[in-house]
C-alpha cells in the first residue's frame, strides 16, 4: 500500500535537541533518537519524562504550546524539518496520533477517518481502497462506520485515530501514549494491530508509552527518558532483560515483584544517573 524506503535506512534522526517552553522551561535536554524504517521504535518513561514533546518536537507541533526547539536537528530522510509546517511534514510522510484520540465527535467514525486523506491527491479511487485496507485492520469500525465518533468507546476512537493516521499514507506514524485508558485485552489489541500495519505496510512507528511492558514486547528497540534525558537505549530484548529496567519500569527484581514502596526511590539508586 505504502511507498517503502529501503530497509534498514534511518529514517528520523534526532541529533541532541533541546525543548524550551514559555522561553524559560526547558523540557528536553539534549535528547538523541535514530529510529530505522521499517521497525517500530518505542521511547518510554513516566508521566513527566518528556516523552509527548519529543513526538511534538518531531511533528512540529510545539508553537502551539509555545514550545520551541531551542538546539539540535531533526533530520527525516535526511533532510532538516523542524522548521515546516505540520502540514508539509504529513504530506512528507510523518503524521502524529495524539494522546487522547482527538476525535472529531460531531462526525461519523467514517468522515474521521477520511480527514485523514484531506492532504491527497491521488484521487477517490485510492482513497477508498486505503479506506477499505483500515477496515480490514479495523473491522469493529465497519460495523460502526456511520455512528457519531462521540458515542463509540475509548478503545474504537483510538482506532479511528490510528486508521484516520493510515489514511494519509504515511511513511512513519508517531503514537502517543496508545494504551492510555484502555483496558489491558483492548491495549493488546491495539498492539497487536500497530505491529500488522508495521509488517504489512511498511509503516514505522515511534510510539511513546507509559506501559513499558507491553511496549517493550511489540517494540524492536526502546529509548528511556527521565527528566527530559536518555538515560538508556537497546534493542528491546535487551531492555526487557535489563535489571535495572526490570525493576525500576516492569516492577521486578532478581528478587521477585517489587512493591511500589520499594521502587518509589528508584531516582537516587538508578546506576545509569549515578
Amino acid at each position: 500500500m505504502f511507498d517503502a524506503a529501503p530497509q534498514g535506512e534511518t529514517l528520523l534522526e534526532v541529533n541532541n535537541i533541546e525543548v524550551i517552553y514559555n522561553h524559560v522551561i526547558l523540557v528536553l535536554k539534549g535528547v538523541s533518537l535514530s529510529v530505522p524504517q521499517g521497525g517500530i521504535t518505542a521511547l518510554l518513561g513516566g508521566n513527566g519524562a518528556g516523552k509527548t514533546t519529543t513526538l511534538k518536537a518531531i511533528s512540529n507541533l510545539l508553537r502551539s504550546e509555545r514550545g520551541e526547539v531551542t538546539k539540535g536537528s531533526i533530520l527525516y530522510r535526511g533532510t532538516r524539518v523542524q522548521d515546516l509546517n505540520p502540514a508539509d511534514l504529513v504530506k512528507a510522510g510523518v503524521i502524529q496520533v495524539m494522546e487522547g484520540r482527538h476525535c472529531f465527535e460531531h462526525l461519523t467514525v467514517e468522515e474521521n477517518l477520511l480527514t485523514g486523506a484531506y492532504t491527497r491527491t491521488d484521487g477517490r479511487a485510492a482513497i477508498q481502497a486505503d479506506l477499505e485496507m483500515v477496515y480490514g485492520y479495523f473491522p469493529r469500525l465497519k460495523e460502526r462506520r456511520k455512528s457519531q465518533a462521540g458515542y463509540t468507546s475509548g478503545g474504537e476512537q483510538q482506532m479511528v485515530a490510528i486508521g484516520r493516521a493510515l489514511m494519509s499514507r504515511p511513511q512513519m506514524i508517531l503514537l502517543d501514549e496508545p494504551s492510555m485508558g484502555l483496558a489491558p485485552q483492548l491495549v493488546e489489541q491495539i498492539f497487536e494491530i500497530v505491529k500488522s500495519v508495521n509488517e504489512n505496510e511498511g509503516v514505522t512507528f515511534l510510539l511513546a508509552e507509559q506501559n513499558t511492558n507491553v511496549a517493550l514486547r511489540y517494540a524492536h528497540y526502546g529509548y528511556i527518558l527521565e527528566s527530559g534525558r536518555i538515560v538508556m537505549d537497546g534493542p528491546a530484548a535487551d531492555l526487557r532483560e535489563n535489571p535495572d529496567v526490570k525493576e525500576f519500569y516492569l516492577g521486578m527484581s532478581d528478587q521477585g515483584r517489587k512493591s511500589f514502596r520499594d521502587v518509589r526511590s528508584y531516582r537516587r539508586r538508578k546506576r545509569w544517573l549515578s
